[in-house]
């Protein structure tokens, strides 16, 4: 028995290896018995999803697999397939992540965070309110793991600092009480010690009640004392919980929030030529930020009411605030203290972030020609979101860090003294922060879908997908996003959104519906990885941090899952119908569509 448990375990450690010679020696088959494009271009997908499923070899490195399977199997040319490892999303999302390195590098997102959260206050309810708010805000902008990783401890200090001011407070209480049955009991003695000879038979009856009354309060104090460790256990798994599920559904509310989104702008683009740049910054947000809120209303009632019940007046608290808030308060108060005044390279961050987003939803807001559209782009799309997310991350190269003085700017590591004015950003910095492997695994996805659409994959997909057209299209929709959802689990959300996608705009063709309509549900949901731990980086570190239990999370997952499913759903039937005029097949979907009613 020694001898297998040491082989299993041998191979269990052992195991990539054999995933990746056995799985394409396994699958090899399929090319070979089916001699068709379709079937090659099949197998390096499949080939590419266990090869993510499994991770067996970094996420980035598999995706570089179109280079050499699409060529040797002669699907694509070499020069075809990289070019699209390096498009105009691709440039969207570096600019993006360029903005968010200079926001990091500077702490503006904790400073915006703190102040948001002295405003809000510290009462629990508030305090769960302002956290989910404060994170949804940031991870629009910032990656969702930097956000969590920010806020988690912020939110653990504020909540030891309650439960050790609540603590202090109930010892002062029950100091006090003691005191008060003291003196009563003084009284008492002095009243029965004057009436000894007529009431003898009293002093043991007394004399009882005085030990009664002086072991009551020791077990009163130590179930009080269990009551606040079971209730701050609580509010802390709450809150490790609102953080991580709110940094999660805000990267879903701009273009560049998640991955997932510039898949699907990327995709759009390349599957779908003539679409009119349907999907762009503005466009984006407009449908998502609203559906956002309202997943994040429904979050925090339902963590509301599982972590910290029904009680609202003592959730969120009324009239004056008592000593526990303060120093509570005062605990963010220091942290936000430390970091000091503005400085002048926050100032410049700052400004070039909102001149950015200005930019992005004036480029071409929809009911109006944009600045773009009368400038550069009257004879065709010249200038996009990636173009002004390039230009105005390069300011950061470019602007100084600190105004202009005659004394230097401190010293470097060598202790020589610096005379150079420091820009925003150097590229030392942008080198260690910059995700790469995200860019290469947008440019697989690219790849993969280019593939599919030049082998014929695509429209064979289509076809045997046709009879789904009986379906009613909301149903469609609603049961892709569950199969996105759970696949998304146990996957990346970059993988899942990369597979499923092409798949989604082939069926769309085939059944008549507009593509939008299920890609859009199916990108969302793919961002809902709430149940498990290991689903999505943000849920690992509120695992690591909030004593949670992997049942914990898969309670509140469950239903999160269900919200967001139900929230995008009805947004893409109302406001999203409308925004997309999902009413009427698109022309550019393809040569013979126009204008069909696919009232859902």
């Amino acid at each position: 028995m020694q001898i297998i448990g040491r082989l299993l375990k041998w191979l269990w450690y052992h195991r990539n290896y054999f995933i990746i010679v056995i799985t394409p020696l396994a699958l090899l088959p399929l090319p070979l018995i089916i001699p068709t494009a379709e079937a090659r271009c099949g197998y390096t997908i499949i080939l590419m999803a266990l090869y993510w499923c499994t991770e067996c070899m970094p996420l980035a490195a598999t995706a570089l697999l179109p280079v050499v399977l699409f060529p040797m199997m002669g699907i694509m040319k070499a020069g075809e397939v990289s070019i699209e490892y390096l498009k105009d999303s691709n440039m969207l999302f570096i600019g993006g992540l360029l903005v968010a390195i200079a926001v990091e590098r500077w702490n503006l997102h904790k400073r915006i965070a703190l102040r948001v959260l002295l405003l809000v206050g510290v009462r629990p309810a508030l305090l769960m309110m302002g956290f989910m708010s404060v994170t949804a805000f940031l991870s629009m902008w910032i990656s969702n793991t930097a956000t969590t990783a920010m806020m988690l401890p912020i939110s653990q200090a504020v909540l030891e600092q309650l439960k050790a001011t609540e603590v202090k407070a109930d010892k002062r209480d029950s100091q006090a009480a003691a005191k008060d049955n003291q003196a009563f009991e003084l009284e008492i003695s002095q009243t029965k010690l004057e009436n000894k000879d007529e009431k003898q038979t009293d002093t043991k009856a007394q004399l009882e009640d005085t030990v009664y009354e002086n072991e009551c309060p020791e077990s009163l104090q130590d179930s009080k004392r269990q009551a606040i460790d079971e209730k701050y256990e609580l509010l802390i798994k709450g809150m490790s919980l609102s953080v991580c599920y709110s940094a999660s559904i805000g990267g879903t509310a701009t273009l560049t929030g998640t991955t997932p989104n510039i898949i699907l702008k990327g995709q759009m683009d390349d599957l779908f030529p003539g679409n009119g740049d349907v999907i762009n910054f503005a466009s984006w947000f407009g449908f998502a930020f609203p559906n956002m809120v309202l997943m994040l209303v429904l979050t925090f009632i339902f963590l509301q009411f599982m972590f910290l019940g029904f009680n609202l007046k003592q959730s969120f608290g009324c009239g004056r605030r008592s000593t526990r808030d303060k120093e509570a308060y005062m605990v963010m108060r220091q942290e936000y203290n430390k970091l000091g005044r503005m400085k002048f390279a926050e100032w410049a961050v700052l400004t070039i972030f909102v001149l950015l987003v200005v930019l992005w939803f004036t480029r071409e807001p929809g009911f109006i020609d944009g600045w773009a559209t009368v400038l550069f782009n009257k004879e065709g799309d010249f200038v996009s979101d990636g173009t002004i997310a390039i230009l105005i991350s390069m300011l950061f190269f470019v602007v100084p860090s600190r105004m202009p003085t005659c004394r230097g700017y401190g010293e470097d590591d060598a202790g020589k003294r610096v005379n150079t004015l420091p820009t925003l950003l150097s590229w030392d910095v942008v080198h260690e922060r910059m995700p790469w492997n995200i860019i290469l695994l947008l440019g697989g996805g690219f790849a993969l879908a280019a593939g599919s659409e030049e082998s014929g994959l695509s429209k064979w997909l289509g076809e045997s997908l046709a009879p789904l057209e009986k379906i009613p299209p909301f149903a469609i929709s609603i049961l892709l996003s569950l199969l996105v959802a759970t696949f998304t689990e146990c996957s990346s959300n970059t993988a899942t959104t990369t597979l499923f996608l092409p798949i989604l705009a082939s069926m769309s063709r085939a059944i008549k519906i507009h593509p939008l309509y299920v890609m859009i549900p199916c990108t969302v949901a793919a961002s809902l990885a709430f149940m498990l731990p290991v689903a999505t980086p943000p849920n690992a570190i509120a695992f690591s941090f909030g004593n949670l239990k992997v049942i914990d999370m898969v309670k509140a997952g469950f239903m999160l899952n269900i919200i967001g499913i139900l929230t995008v759903n009805l947004g893409i039937n109302t406001w999203g119908y409308i925004m997309f005029d999902m009413g009427n097949l698109p022309h550019w979907l393809n040569a013979t569509s126009n204008s069909t009613d696919i009232t859902p």
